[in-house]
């Protein structure tokens, strides 16, 4: 079972929630999957729709809405590119260099759903900006990155490391086969984004699970 649920912030018009990894974001696909976080939060808050999607394996910041006008503003803020969100991940393997930005677009694998393929004829544009963090000293090479997605296409972040010769650790997806398997190392740690209400900047931030991919550094990735 997923862990609990934990509530960043809550108004009148937003919950901002630490999602769990295998919860889903929206409602599952079958009556045998856990329930999703709208779901778990309804009997707190009521009716609530989620702004954007985090995959039901990766942990951390998801906004809500609890209103159709913020809904809507949130909407806009999405599509307008107004809102900032950072990821950490341990991938496999260190890459080449110690930034870049990845620029590949994505369409859906119809031979394998649910995956997702790069395709530069009929895949939407999607682009990632990414850093190093740290580098394991010990045992399998690893290595902690700082992720910006500046587009959200579904399994973005998973297709480009895995691209980049760097899979995420935990991705079953994407990753290889042959390697312990842990929770997906793929955290939402920070988003920015304007207050519906108002249109303040809101800056929140959660720090990575406490989970055994984690802990494969030297460095403890809550420090980055």
């Amino acid at each position: 079972m997923p862990a609990a649920l934990r509530i960043v912030m809550a108004d009148d018009d937003l919950v901002v929630v630490d999602k769990p990894s295998g919860m889903p974001s929206v409602p599952a696909r079958t009556p045998l999957d856990p329930p999703d976080v709208v779901a778990v939060l309804a009997g707190r808050f009521g009716p609530l729709e989620a702004a954007h999607r985090l995959d039901r394996d990766t942990s951390g910041l998801l906004v809500l809405a609890r209103s159709r006008e913020a809904r809507s503003g949130l909407g806009r803020a999405f599509e307008e590119g107004l809102v900032e969100k950072r990821y950490l991940a341990v991938v496999h393997g260190t890459p080449s260099e110690r930034s870049g930005e990845i620029h590949l677009p994505l369409a859906d694998d119809v031979a394998s759903p649910p995956r997702k393929r790069v395709d530069p004829i009929m895949g939407r544009r999607a682009v990632t900006r990414w850093r190093v963090i740290d580098v394991a000293t010990s045992g399998d090479a690893m290595t902690l990155v700082e992720l910006e997605p500046l587009t959200g296409r579904s399994h973005q972040l998973r297709v480009h490391l895995a691209w980049l010769g760097c899979p995420i650790v935990g991705d079953r997806l994407y990753g290889p086969t042959d390697r312990p398997q842990f929770q997906l190392a793929l955290h939402a740690t920070a988003i920015t984004l304007p207050h519906p209400s108002d249109g303040h900047r809101l800056s929140l931030t959660c720090p990575p699970p406490d989970a055994i991919p984690w802990r494969i550094l030297a460095q403890p990735a809550g420090h980055a």
